[in-house]
C-alpha cells in the first residue's frame, strides 16, 4: 500500500495522473508493486545496486577526492512510455537527424543555409565545434552522423521538448543495456505480464550501422572502437560496446598510418583497419591536424581519411550541431532542409550574443537557466532559481565578457517518476536520452533510451557527474 500516499503534486507525473490514480499505461507495474512490501524493495534495489557494481557498471568523476570511480546509482521503479508517445518520439527524432545531417553536409560544403540568410555566418565561425580542416569533406555515403543521443524533456503538461543534441561521441547507451539486464533478473515476473519492447539487440544494429560504412566490395571489414583509455569517463561503456559486437578495442597507440591506410598493431603483425567507431574529441583524433599535443588520436589518420580509405564514426565535425546556440537554430534547419514544421519543439531558447535577448535574460538571472555553449555534465551552469546573489553576479560577468558563450532558457518542470530514496517513495525529476543510428537509406531509433534521474530533492541537474542516477526505461508494444 505505499504507493496509495504518493503524490505527484504540481508536475506531470509519468506513473500517475493524480494521487491514488495512476495513468493506463502504468496500472499493471502499480498494481504489481503494491503487493510488494516497501522492505522488500528496497531488498531488491540493493540486489540490483550489488550486481551493477559487479558486472563493473561505473563511469569516472575527475577532480574528485573520493577517487575517480563511481557506481551509477540505479533506481528499480522504471519510467513506462506507451507505444502512441513513442511513435511521435521516434518521427520527431528522424525528422531532426535528417535536418542535422544535411545541415553538416551544407556547413562543410558550400553553406547555402549561411547565402540564403537562415544562420548567421558569424554564429557559425565562432563556433568551438566547427572545424576549418574537414571543410570539404565527404563521409562515406555522405553521412555525418551515425549515432547521436538527443536528450529530451517533459514539461506540467506532458509536452515534450529536446533540450540538446549530442553528435559527437554521446554516451550511456552501456547503462540502458546493464539497467534492462539487472531489472529483468530483479523482476522476472513483471517481464512475463507487459509488453515491453526489447533492448539488448543495440550492439547488432550498432555494428550494422558501422559495417554499412566500409568501402565497398572489402568480404570482411575489420571494425575497431577506438578509447582514450581507462581514464576516460566512459571507458565501461567502450569496453563493453567492443565486447559486445565483437570488435577490438583499440587506443591511438594501438594505430598507426602505414602504406596509405590506418592500420593495427597485432601480435601478427600489422591489420588494416576499415571503420573506426571513435570515442575520442575531434580535437585529439590527429595531432598532424588538430591539437599537435594529443597522445589519444593517430597521426596521419585525417589524410586517410579524407582519402575514403578509412570511416570514422561519427564523422569529424559533428561537434558544430552539439553547440548549444547552433541547437537553437535546429527548427529553422527542419523547414530549411526538409520543407516541414518541427515535429518536436526546442526549448525556448534566449542568445546572449543578440543585445536584447541579454538584456532580458541578464534582468531575469533568477528566473533563467543558462548554459555555457560548449559545456556538457551540467557544468558550466546555472540554475537561476536555486542559485546565490554571488552566483548570479557571477554569470552576469561571464556573459558580459563572453556573450557568444552563453544561452539561457525558462526554467522548466521538469516531469517526475516515483523513486525509492532511503526507503520511502517519493517524486524525482527525470529527462530521457534515445540512442538514433543513421544509416543514410533508414534511420534507427532505439526503444527508450537512458532515463536519468536527480536523486537529490527537488534538483533539476540528472547528470551523473552532479549526482544523478539513471531508470531503466520501458517501451511498450501496445
Amino acid at each position: 500500500m505505499h504507493l496509495d500516499t504518493y503524490d505527484p503534486e504540481a508536475f506531470y507525473d509519468e506513473l500517475y495522473e493524480a494521487p491514488g490514480k495512476p495513468r493506463p499505461h502504468a496500472a499493471s507495474l502499480i498494481e504489481w508493486m503494491q503487493q510488494l512490501p516497501l522492505e522488500e524493495l528496497q531488498q531488491r534495489l540493493d540486489t540490483a545496486q550489488l550486481a551493477l557494481f559487479n558486472l563493473g557498471v561505473t563511469f569516472q568523476v575527475y577532480n574528485d577526492d573520493q577517487g575517480v570511480e563511481r557506481i551509477f546509482p540505479f533506481d528499480i521503479i522504471p519510467r513506462i512510455i506507451d507505444n502512441n508517445q513513442w511513435l511521435t518520439l521516434e518521427k520527431g527524432l528522424k525528422q531532426r537527424i535528417q535536418a542535422l545531417n544535411l545541415f553538416l553536409a551544407d556547413i562543410y560544403d558550400r553553406q547555402l543555409i549561411i547565402q540564403d540568410g537562415k544562420i548567421p555566418l558569424e554564429v557559425i565561425e565562432s563556433a568551438q565545434g566547427f572545424l576549418k580542416p574537414c571543410i570539404g569533406m565527404k563521409p562515406p555515403g555522405e553521412i555525418w552522423c551515425h549515432i547521436t543521443g538527443t536528450d529530451l524533456v517533459r514539461e506540467h503538461d506532458g509536452h515534450w521538448f529536446v533540450l540538446e543534441d549530442n553528435l559527437r561521441v554521446p554516451s550511456g547507451i552501456s547503462y540502458v543495456l546493464e539497467n534492462r539486464r539487472v531489472m529483468k533478473s530483479t523482476f522476472p515476473d513483471i517481464f512475463q505480464t507487459m509488453a515491453i519492447k526489447p533492448v539488448d539487440d543495440y550492439p547488432s544494429h550498432l555494428l550494422e550501422t558501422l559495417l554499412n560504412l566500409a568501402p565497398a566490395n572489402l568480404p570482411n571489414p575489420n571494425v575497431v572502437v577506438l578509447t582514450p583509455g581507462i581514464y576516460n569517463s566512459a571507458y565501461f561503456e567502450h569496453s563493453f560496446l567492443a565486447q559486445q559486437m565483437g570488435v577490438e578495442l583499440v587506443e591511438g597507440r594501438d594505430l598507426v598510418v602505414y602504406d596509405g591506410y590506418l592500420q593495427m598493431k597485432t601480435t601478427k603483425g600489422l591489420q588494416r583497419v576499415d571503420v573506426v567507431y571513435r570515442r575520442v574529441d575531434d580535437n585529439f583524433l590527429d595531432p598532424q591536424v588538430f591539437r599537435s599535443d594529443s597522445m589519444l588520436g593517430v597521426k596521419g589518420l585525417m589524410e586517410v581519411y579524407r582519402q575514403g580509405r578509412v570511416a570514422l564514426a561519427n564523422a569529424p565535425g559533428t561537434g558544430i550541431a552539439d553547440d548549444k546556440v547552433v541547437y537553437a537554430y535546429v527548427p529553422e534547419m527542419i523547414r530549411y532542409y526538409l520543407g516541414e514544421e518541427p515535429i518536436l519543439s526546442n526549448v525556448p531558447t534566449y542568445l546572449c550574443w543578440q543585445e536584447s535577448d541579454r538584456r532580458y535574460v541578464l534582468d531575469h538571472l533568477d528566473q533563467l537557466v543558462v548554459k555555457a555553449a560548449n559545456e556538457a555534465g551540467g557544468y558550466g551552469m546555472l540554475v537561476g532559481i536555486n542559485s546565490t546573489q554571488a552566483e548570479r553576479e557571477e554569470f552576469a560577468q561571464r556573459i558580459i565578457a563572453n556573450p557568444r558563450n552563453y544561452i539561457a532558457q525558462p526554467t522548466l518542470s521538469l516531469s517526475r517518476v516515483p523513486t525509492l530514496i532511503n526507503g520511502q517513495i517519493e517524486g524525482r525529476h527525470v529527462d530521457l536520452r534515445p540512442y538514433i543510428l543513421n544509416r543514410g537509406n533508414e534511420i534507427y531509433v532505439h526503444p527508450g533510451g537512458l532515463t536519468r534521474v536527480a536523486l537529490r530533492k527537488g534538483s533539476l541537474v540528472v547528470n551523473s557527474s552532479q549526482g544523478g542516477g539513471s531508470k531503466d526505461t520501458w517501451v511498450l508494444n501496445h
